[in-house]
Parts: structure tokens; C-alpha cells; sequence
């Protein structure tokens, strides 16, 4: 194992892992068939490694009536890596596949693909890209059959229009008699109603009674209402909240929207947005987060529900410096829950409508400092500036403050900002990423051209990236050329030197 730690730092720290990886394997090739020698690194023994089975106690949470005993579960070695490093390595297999044994690699990718355990949306996608390019292409076998003709007559039959409809067409009688009126009343007596319209008219039919048309919302805002007793206790628990005197009785209530949160599982979300415990003083959150996450570390729903309902709307109506109880409260606990403090945190705040402001700028820099790796950092990015939908909603976030996140990014002077402190922070972008903010800084230079924050940025971003921007210098003098920032010709010789 011992031998493969400088291939897998490579993976964890390089920004370029595919090459390095390469170049290290070449370097460092040795097969051994003597099975008394047991350094053997080539190709095969690196998959060999990646396979490997390991069997991993999965603990399945107790319900109110009964313990689940823990349960074995198998993984491969290449899964009990994080993520970030998971996909980098996959995207290696994918780059020099040409090396590895083929079916080796289909099988790697397939066992990922279609494993019962969560898989992260980089490592899927790595995954996906590697089994296609391993996958037998089709058009080997379909190239020694003439198939032009039978595709032609499938189109043509598939497109046709079926025959009985063709004959009542062509008939008098009503197409569907079934209709209590006729077609030509139907198209003369039914309005145009476009999918503009918010809502939309549906008809009840009761025995003895007339036809009624009502006009009704759209139904997901009616799925699965609370229960009338479950919204009184929540309520009781809002007043506890807002006329609490002391911390003594914070740990109290804690455990009382836990029993209330467990009774209504699936439901919590709704159930915190009635009792509204971001009301709570500041001093009161590190009581109220140590009951309600204790022992909930794996748990990633609950963890986002409870972060994003305490801490979330303070942090969305941010308009002045935090306080140092908040952000410390704050930075523990997303040391501790990683992945919740990306969806329930960092990605409704980034995506906040009127865009992040100083306040939150510096919040959100101290959350990816202090509690996040460089590589998820870099991961984290790329999704955010990924123009295709990522995971339907990229943020979990209390109903009654969605109107405050949207779904695209605003990008402000402070946005900026954070990322040049996340490259201050040696997070190495990919290529997707530095190209996403290309583009950005095309659009914006304008905007933002006396900007002395906006050319601090471009100056980091062109220091740090200089390596990835090569393609981009063309456009990127022309941009700094519309700014008038004494940080202008700075920028241009640091282009000029790529």
C-alpha cells in the first residue's frame, strides 16, 4: 500500500492529476511475477487495489419501536475515498484507458453506477464517462446488417396515423362519442389557455348536482398539509421561543422539537418552518444545535433541515458583521457535517437574490477556510458556476425564506471577492470552472470597470490561473482593457507572461 501514497497525493493535491498521475505510473512501472517480491506496480495491481473488497458495518438508524442490528455491507477500496479523489481517479482510468484491461474497468464503473449507497454527482458522472468510452460501441455489430430500410419503415409506421382514427376522420360520426358535445362546439367553446396561466380550471362532477368549473392553485402547494394538532404544537413551541428568558430553558425545547421533528419523519423542514427557532438570540444557538445534532453526524436530511432553518436565515438577512458566538457556533458544526453545510449553507448564500453582500462574503470565506478540503472546495465550484441543473435543487433551503435564493448566481462586487479569496485559499479550479469565469469576467468588465475590488480579483485570478488561461488571453486583455483601475497594467503584463 505504501507504494501507491505518491499516486495518491497526486490525486489529492495536483491540479493537473490526470498527466502527473500518468507520467508517475510510467516512471514508477514495475510488474513483478515472482510472488515472493510484493512491490508490483503496473496497471493491473493499481485496479487490483481499486477493487479490492472491503466489508463495512452500516448501522441503520432505530426507529421509536425497534433496533436494527448493524448489517455488513461491501464496498470497494476505491469507495471508502472522498469523493473529490474518487472521480479524479476516474477520470484518469477514463483518460488512459488504453492501458488498463477493458473489462476490468467496465466492471469498476458498473459496480459504482449501480451500487445501493449514495453516489456523489462527480464521482456518477466520472463513472458514467468512463463505462461509456470502455462499452463496446453498437455500430460494429449494426454495421453488417442493412438496416437503412426497416429504420425508414419504423419512422414512417411510428409517425403514421393510426388507421381507425384515419377512417372516422373521414366519416361523419363523431370521433369520440363518447363527449357530451360535439367537436365543432368544442373548438368554438374552448378558451385558449396557455401555459403562461397560473392556474387552471378543472371540473367536479357530483351525482344530482350541476357541473361547477372552479378555478384552483397549482396542487405541489397542497401536497402533504400538517395535521392541525402537529401545527398547534409548533406553534406553542414558536411562542416558547420568542418569550424564552433564559438559556436554561433552550435544552428544554431542543428536545421537544426533536420528539415533534421524529414524530413527523419525512415532514421536518415543514414542521421547523412553523416554529421558526432562527428567532432564537445568538447566545442560545450552540445549546440549541449541540441537543438537536447530537449523534446525527451521518444523518444528512436532518443536518441540512436543522442548519438551514437555525442558521440560515440569519446569514440571509446579513447586513452587518456576524457575531463572533454565531460564526464560531457555526464553524464547529460544519466542520462536522461537510456535505450539509454545502447544500444547506453555502449554496443558498451564494445564490442569494439581490447577490452576497461584505457580511455574508466573509461568513461564507470562513466556512470553506476552516471547514472544508481545497478539493471540495474545487468541486463545490465547478458545480456552482455548471450551467446544466445539478441535483433538481442545488440548496435546501425554510419555505418561508425561498424567496430570497434563486436558482442562477448575481454576480456583485463582493462574489468577486470571494473568489479571489477562495484562490487565496491555493483551491486550484478546473478548466470548466476558470472557462465559466471567463466569461463572467467578459460580461462584467464594464460594469465593474472602476471597480478597485473587481481589478484585485482579476489580478489574483490571472496569478493563480495562469496555467489554465492560455486560451483565454485574447479575450481576457480585451476585458481588462475596458477597466481604468491603476491595477490595469499589472494585470496585463501578468497576461502577457502566461
Amino acid at each position: 500500500m505504501e507504494s501507491w501514497l505518491p499516486l495518491l497525493d497526486i490525486f489529492r493535491n495536483s491540479t493537473c492529476p490526470e498527466t502527473e498521475a500518468s507520467l508517475w505510473l510510467q516512471s514508477s512501472f514495475n510488474p513483478s511475477s515472482n510472488p515472493s517480491i510484493s512491490i508490483s506496480i503496473s496497471t493491473a495491481s493499481f485496479l487490483a487495489l481499486l477493487m479490492q473488497s472491503t466489508e463495512t458495518d452500516v448501522v441503520c438508524s432505530p426507529s421509536s419501536s425497534s433496533y436494527s442490528l448493524p448489517s455488513k455491507h461491501r464496498f470497494m477500496w476505491l469507495q471508502t475515498l472522498p469523493n473529490a479523489v474518487q472521480a479524479r481517479i476516474l477520470s484518469f482510468l477514463t483518460y488512459e484507458h488504453a492501458k488498463f484491461n477493458k473489462q476490468d474497468l467496465s466492471k469498476l464503473a458498473r459496480d459504482i453506477l449501480y451500487n445501493e449507497t449514495a453516489v456523489d454527482f462527480w464521482v456518477n458522472k466520472a463513472a458514467h464517462q468512463l463505462f461509456d468510452i470502455v462499452s463496446d460501441s453498437n455500430s460494429k455489430w449494426v454495421s453488417s446488417f442493412n438496416l437503412d430500410s426497416e429504420e425508414e419503415k419504423f419512422e414512417a409506421s411510428f409517425g403514421a396515423v393510426p388507421g381507425w382514427l384515419k377512417d372516422a376522420a373521414n366519416s361523419n360520426d363523431p370521433i369520440l362519442p363518447w363527449l357530451p358535445i360535439s367537436v365543432d362546439d368544442l373548438n368554438t367553446k374552448t378558451p385558449h389557455i396557455t401555459s403562461e396561466d397560473d392556474d387552471y380550471t378543472t371540473m367536479e362532477v357530483d351525482e344530482g348536482k350541476d357541473v361547477k368549473f372552479e378555478s384552483i392553485e397549482s396542487t405541489h402547494l397542497e401536497i402533504d398539509p400538517i395535521d392541525h394538532e402537529t401545527e398547534e404544537t409548533a406553534l406553542c413551541l414558536k411562542t416558547r421561543i420568542l418569550n424564552m428568558e433564559s438559556s436554561l430553558k433552550a435544552a428544554e425545547i431542543a428536545d421537544d422539537i426533536q420528539k415533534l421533528c421524529v414524530k413527523r419523519k419525512g415532514e421536518s423542514l415543514k414542521v421547523l418552518d412553523l416554529i421558526q427557532p432562527w428567532n432564537v438570540n445568538d447566545e442560545v444557538i450552540p445549546i440549541l444545535l449541540s441537543h438537536l445534532l447530537n449523534g446525527k453526524e451521518d444523518e444528512f436530511e436532518w443536518t441540512s433541515n436543522i442548519l438551514c432553518s437555525i442558521l440560515l436565515p440569519k446569514f440571509l438577512t446579513l447586513e452587518k458583521p456576524a457575531s463572533r458566538v454565531l460564526v464560531s457556533a457555526t464553524i464547529d458544526y460544519c466542520k462536522v457535517h461537510h456535505k450539509a453545510a454545502v447544500y444547506a449553507l453555502l449554496f443558498p448564500l451564494i445564490l442569494h437574490k439581490n447577490g452576497i453582500n461584505i457580511p455574508i462574503c466573509d461568513v461564507i470565506t470562513k466556512i470553506v477556510n476552516e471547514c472544508l478540503h481545497p478539493a471540495h472546495v474545487s468541486a463545490f465550484c465547478q458545480k456552482l458556476l455548471s450551467e446544466d441543473e445539478l441535483d433538481g435543487k442545488r440548496h435546501i433551503c425554510p419555505p418561508c425564506y425561498q424567496h430570497l435564493v434563486c436558482e442562477k448566481l448575481v454576480w456583485t462586487e463582493p462574489l468577486f471577492t470571494l473568489f479571489q479569496n477562495i484562490l487565496n485559499h491555493n483551491v486550484h479550479l478546473s478548466q470548466d470552472s476558470v472557462d465559466q469565469i471567463v466569461l463572467k469576467i467578459q460580461e462584467f468588465a464594464k460594469v465593474f470597470s472602476k471597480s478597485l475590488k473587481f481589478a484585485n480579483f482579476l489580478l489574483c485570478f490571472v496569478t493563480k490561473c495562469g496555467s489554465l488561461l492560455k486560451i483565454h488571453k485574447v479575450v481576457l486583455s480585451e476585458a481588462v482593457g475596458d477597466t481604468s483601475s491603476f491595477l490595469k497594467k499589472s494585470i496585463l503584463s501578468k497576461l502577457d507572461s502566461i
